[in-house]
């Protein structure tokens, strides 16, 4: 009876489910990641959308041109991104809003520090065309 090869296959079966554990969690925490991303990118996308509707309608109605209420384009932007509990700063700049939203998102599997994700979506306050 040959003894030299006792212990072998435990060494091997480690190697293997921690190979199998990194995977599982470069999958999962990495889909979690692309979420995140995605979602900050909808949610800046959609807080400057409701930042630029923030029109003053007077003056539209008497001149044509749109131009934003800056302080109301600023809040509707920030109070959408309390709605969605994401948070964020907001830029208007000549009828523009811009709106950086930061996430962070936990790695739950594997070992390495959180990622903190930025996104940045503008808005243009522009009168709508009509078909």
């Amino acid at each position: 009876m040959r003894i030299g090869n006792r212990g072998s296959i435990t060494a091997f079966v480690a190697v293997v489910a921690t190979a199998l554990v990194l995977v599982a969690g470069m999958a999962y925490d990495g889909g979690q990641v692309l979420a995140a991303h995605a979602a900050a990118r909808s949610h800046a996308a959609k807080a400057s959308r409701a930042g630029a509707q923030q029109i003053d309608l007077d003056h539209l109605r008497d001149t044509g041109e749109p131009v934003l209420i800056a302080s109301a384009a600023e809040t509707a932007a920030l109070d959408y991104l309390d709605r969605v509990d994401t948070t964020g700063t907001v830029t208007i700049d000549a009828g523009a809003v811009t709106v950086t939203v930061t996430v962070t998102q936990p790695m739950l599997i594997l070992p390495v520090p959180d990622r903190h994700i930025t996104a940045t979506a503008t808005a243009d306050a522009v009168e709508e065309a009509t078909p």
